[in-house]
């Protein structure tokens, strides 16, 4: 086999060679949806992402006769580190042929990389982190992507573990589709807490406050509600103004609510149409073509992405899930241009939402997982 180097990217070529490697791998994967290439660079920026202001990276290119087989970052999040307490590396934006030595070689020079910063072991795939969009897909394979959840190639679990990488956790994402009905429990209990006058359900609208006033009162439920769990680390201000930027673009308000208990808000739904379609017809690249075919094919964005779906903890057992539930499916089946709700990802062991989900009528619909990997001692 012919000379493989794993090398850092270093010039503005690196870089492209880093966010091209994708259209490559997945020539033959029709269901991979592209990200857009702007995107993704800004996301890699330091400069520009405001993640990088408590965070280190490291992008490395995995090359055979200078053909680029292989990638992976390294990164270092001090936010999450020192939240948790730990010393965790991460790896992430992970792509490879199937090609064991490149693999190995990308997974080593990530551990060596976090190990020299003194972290102890090695989790991914983040990109970067867990407020973004993370794990490796190992069950689903058939069914396109969805906003926001990854895509990748059914061997990279084998090369995943070949590398000594072992399942830290299983995150799963549920489906329903048009044919819902709510169960008649569910129902009992939304209707009667919606005549108890205390609780309301109310939708800030574009008139009323902007993208960023919303995504900040739901940071702060989601905080609360998220707090401790597993991989939870809080945003920050920055962040925050970056998901409103995005979504901004193209949220739909009425997928976006708040559930409040007298005037205090205690839950929030975040759902976004599923645009995958149209990013998949963009396959990168927006300018003013992509802006065009944005305009012809609009209509084909027909479901949407459940990104978060929270009630504060000391309400959770007044049956406020059941409500705001509920009401996130009515809300998305009331409008006949979305036939499914793909709510995920979940923890495999959150289980009280995975069985309100599936109670609910939701179908176990993907699983992914979360590796990780005890970095050797170097000292």
């Amino acid at each position: 086999m012919s000379k493989l180097e794993i090398v850092p990217v270093q010039s503005p070529a690196d870089l492209r060679a880093f966010i091209d490697l994708p259209w490559k791998i997945y020539r033959e994967h029709p269901n991979w949806v592209p990200p857009l290439k702007k995107v993704v660079r800004r996301m890699l920026d330091p400069l520009e992402h405001p993640y990088w202001k408590f965070s280190e990276r490291i992008l490395l290119l995995a090359r055979r006769n200078s053909e680029t087989v292989g990638r992976i970052a390294g990164i270092v999040d001090n936010n999450y580190n020192r939240y948790q307490k730990t010393g965790m590396g991460i790896w992430g934006f992970f792509e490879c042929e199937n090609d064991l030595d490149a693999a190995q070689g990308l997974f080593s020079s990530v551990e060596d990389w976090v190990s020299g910063k003194g972290m102890t072991y090695l989790c991914g795939p983040f990109n970067p982190s867990t407020n973004y969009e993370i794990g490796m897909l190992t069950e689903g394979f058939e069914h396109r992507a969805t906003f926001m959840m990854p895509y990748n190639p059914p061997y990279y679990v084998e090369l995943a573990e070949k590398c000594g990488l072992r399942k830290e956790k299983d995150l799963f994402s549920y489906i329903v589709d048009r044919n819902w009905q709510s169960p008649e429990w569910m129902e009992r209990i939304a209707e009667r807490l919606k005549k108890d006058g205390r609780f309301t359900i109310r939708t800030h609208s574009r008139k009323t406050s902007n993208v960023e006033e919303v995504v900040a009162l739901i940071r702060k439920i989601y905080d609360e509600c998220w707090s401790d769990n597993w991989g939870f680390v809080p945003t920050t201000d920055g962040e925050v103004s970056e998901l409103a930027w995005n979504l901004e673009k193209f949220a739909d308000e009425d997928l976006i609510f708040f559930v409040y208990f007298n005037e205090e808000p205690i839950g929030a739904a975040l759902m976004v149409p599923d645009i995958n379609p149209i990013l998949k017809r963009l396959n990168g690249k927006l300018g003013l073509i992509g802006m065009l075919k944005y305009l012809i094919y609009k209509k084909e964005v027909n479901g949407v992405r459940g990104l978060l779906l929270g009630i504060k903890k000391k309400f959770q057992e007044m049956g406020v899930p059941f409500l705001l539930l509920y009401h996130a499916l009515g809300v998305a089946y009331g409008k006949d241009q979305y036939k499914y709700l793909e709510l995920g990802w979940n923890l495999e062991d959150n289980h009280a939402i995975n069985q309100l989900e599936e109670e609910g009528g939701a179908k176990l619909f993907k699983k992914y997982r979360i590796f990780r990997k005890t970095c050797q001692d170097r000292w």
